[in-house]
């Protein structure tokens, strides 16, 4: 399209009224004015060089011998960690305890929380390979360990979860939340940072999972896709606005299996070695060892009626 004087965009009015949205009408960023926001650029790179440093011959580079690996673990970890309390800084600004703390505070506080995370980087792969077990375990058509690290995406999100959740723990829970999203986008799965989840967790196919913030899992329990692990309801405080933090999310005891298309709702305990069917709706607490069904649609339902399944149980 060819340039002329008589053709223009009206930039000058556009960006004014765009500068008036941002400063004063619509105002979204931080009462202070914070620009050094989380890089997800970044935070991508770091959880993979993460999964490297752990993983070497799945996720590192291919020409790693037995003499090379421990140096490549190093200088991978070293470069991770300072790229990681980059980010760490950059996430406590937003925390409203550290509004009015000097930055000199917040770089040795960014630090002694990325040193810390290290550490637990063992621990954190100990129990990584106890949930890639379970997944090998649990599904017959995996081959080999190789196929689930490299190709189950519930593999993918459970090792973000257990990064993130350490991360949280730390006191850094929008860098948590960061890696949270980043393995929702990849795997339909979203797990909140918060939750707590024990060893031997395996997720099956995976998509739609949703794990809240407040769920407590216990260890050797198995999901299937389409599985919600939700709140049943949200208390407001005298304003109107939703309570923060109190616990309304399940607790899930060891050795549970729960089929597809479950909906398990408000702080309920599931007990040990219960069996939840699927596309069961639940908002009532399980004794153990108890398998839950899908019972048969309500007879005589109106149009408006929503005929939810009842639950079936069997002891």
């Amino acid at each position: 399209m060819p340039n002329s004087p008589s053709r223009h965009w009206g930039l000058d009015q556009i960006v004014a009224d765009l500068r008036a949205s941002r400063e004063a009408l619509h105002r979204t960023r931080h009462p202070r004015g914070i620009r050094e926001l989380p890089s997800r650029t970044a935070i991508v790179g770091i959880v993979e060089n993460l999964r490297a440093v752990m993983f070497p011959t799945h996720y590192g580079t291919p020409d790693l011998t037995d003499e090379s690996v421990d140096y490549y673990v190093g200088q991978t970890l070293e470069n991770t960690l300072r790229l990681l309390c980059e980010q760490v800084l950059r996430a406590l600004r937003f925390l409203p305890e550290h509004v009015d703390t000097p930055r000199p505070e917040l770089e040795t506080l960014a630090f002694e929380i990325t040193r810390s995370f290290g550490t637990q980087l063992p621990n954190i792969r100990a129990m990584l390979v106890s949930d890639i077990q379970a997944a090998h375990a649990g599904d017959p058509a995996a081959q080999h360990i190789t196929e689930i690290l490299l190709c189950y995406p519930g593999v993918l999100a459970i090792m973000h979860h257990r990064l993130a959740h350490a991360l949280h723990q730390l006191g850094v829970p929008l860098l948590a939340r960061f890696i949270n999203e980043i393995a929702h986008s990849a795997t339909g799965i979203d797990i909140h940072p918060g939750a707590q989840i024990g060893r031997s967790f395996f997720i099956d196919h995976g998509t739609g999972v949703v794990i809240g913030e407040t769920a407590i899992i216990g260890e050797r329990v198995r999901v299937y896709q389409a599985v919600t692990l939700g709140a049943k309801s949200f208390p407001a405080d005298a304003d109107g606005a939703l309570v923060k933090g109190h616990a309304r999310h399940p607790i899930v005891e060891d050795d549970v299996v729960i089929y597809a298309g479950a909906t398990i709702l408000g702080r309920v305990t599931i007990g040990r070695g219960a069996v939840i069917g699927g596309n069961v709706w639940l908002t009532h607490s399980v004794a153990p060892g108890t398998n839950v069904s899908q019972g048969n649609v309500r007879e005589g339902g109106r149009a408006d009626d929503p005929a939810q399944p009842r639950a079936r149980v069997r002891r």
